[in-house]
């Protein structure tokens, strides 16, 4: 092992305990990209749920119709040349 291999291990040492000790204190902040990314699928995922609900109630807004439909063609009066 040379002696300039060591030197330099301790140099990268010392600058790298310079810098951790520059660094203020405590967590980091939160980058505001990932910050805007979280939002964004929070969003998405409530956009994502209100749609399947809208689905829904199309479906069953669309079988009500139906079923009033045949209602009102089963229950209607016969007219098929009958005269009371």
């Amino acid at each position: 092992m040379h002696s300039s291999l060591i030197t330099e291990w301790r140099r990268q040492r010392d600058l790298a305990t310079e810098e951790a000790l520059a660094r203020p204190p405590g967590r980091q902040p939160a980058d505001p990209r990932d910050q805007e990314i979280a939002r964004l699928r929070r969003r998405a995922e409530r956009l994502e749920a209100d749609l399947a609900k809208a689905h829904k109630v199309i479906e069953v807004q669309g079988k009500l119709s139906a079923r009033l439909q045949q209602l009102a063609t089963d229950g209607a009066p016969a007219t098929h040349g009958e005269t009371t």
